[in-house]
């Protein structure tokens, strides 16, 4: 996956005082999560910044607890136990239901390019860790755009992210989209004051994400990157995006309002907006 990156934005970087990023990290879901904070200031009152830590601490331990009990690569968790019949369905956290009848209808929507059974049992790897993200970020993160002299928030696992901003605050997050051609360099940069982003493609793990309906690696994938309202949207059609390749975007007529881009192996670009291809994008400044 080419990774998104949160930096400061324009307006920010013309104020005379850049806020103060308050951020923790943990190494998690097979990769790294990062919650930021922005204020103001640097100095906020004690009572402020306890709340901003016991925050981001909690959203770090949800993020721990839906990992125990989704990943296929721990034997205790309850969607292996319910791999190998351990578990009774019935028996099995709410959560798990949740997140199966979402699956469910994006394999219908995206006539099976998704498709959280391919394996022949139910694993929702695609899906979960932009759930869990986009969970964590409203249930602990969106209480503190309340406090005083809170700006922003954000929650950040691989480069995938969901971000907020308070209502009033002259804060807009610039999202870094990385280049898969030109490791280290940037080939968009997309303005965000709320919302989602995820990119998915070969260029970190190679050809690693697979075609349900075939069984087989994606051969001469593109890398996708996806904006929307809600990381699970995002996260999830981004990878669909990648299983339909370059040339196919008939997708877009099923999927929730967003825009993104395609970059393919050969470093030609498609682009959308609102569903709907276009030659130039207002939401993409290219570099």
């Amino acid at each position: 996956m080419s990774a998104a990156v949160p930096s400061a934005s324009a307006s920010a970087a013309r104020s005379t005082a850049a806020p103060h990023r308050h951020v923790r990290t943990a190494v998690l879901m097979g990769t790294v999560a990062s919650v930021h904070v922005l204020t103001a200031t640097a100095s906020t009152t004690p009572a402020v910044g306890t709340r901003i830590a016991a925050a981001q601490s909690a959203a770090l331990d949800e993020l721990h607890e839906l990992d125990a009990l989704f990943s296929p690569f721990r034997a205790d968790s309850q969607i292996s136990r319910l791999r190998d019949g351990a578990l009774h369905p019935e028996d099995a956290d709410p959560r798990i239901l949740e997140v199966r009848e979402a699956c469910a209808r994006l394999a219908s929507a995206s006539d099976r390019r998704f498709d959280a059974n391919r394996h022949g049992w139910f694993d929702p790897t695609g899906y979960v860790k932009g759930w869990a993200v986009e969970r964590a970020t409203a249930r602990h993160l969106e209480p503190l755009l309340v406090e005083d002299g809170v700006i922003a928030a954000g929650l950040s696992t691989g480069g995938d992210m969901q971000l907020l901003t308070a209502p009033g605050a002259d804060w807009t997050w610039n999202i870094g989209i990385a280049d898969p051609l030109r490791p280290g360099a940037l080939r968009a940069q997309v303005p965000l004051r709320d919302g989602a982003a995820a990119t998915s493609g070969p260029a970190e793990r190679g050809a690693h994400i697979v075609d349900p309906r075939t069984g087989r690696a994606v051969v001469d994938a593109p890398t996708a990157t996806v904006i929307a309202e809600r990381l699970s949207d995002a996260d999830a059609w981004a990878t669909i995006a990648v299983v339909a390749g370059f040339d196919d975007l008939t997708w877009l007529r099923a999927a929730p309002d967003c825009s993104g881009m395609l970059i393919a192996p050969d470093g030609r670009i498609r682009r959308w907006a609102h569903g709907v291809e276009v030659a130039e994008a207002a939401e993409f400044i290219l570099r």
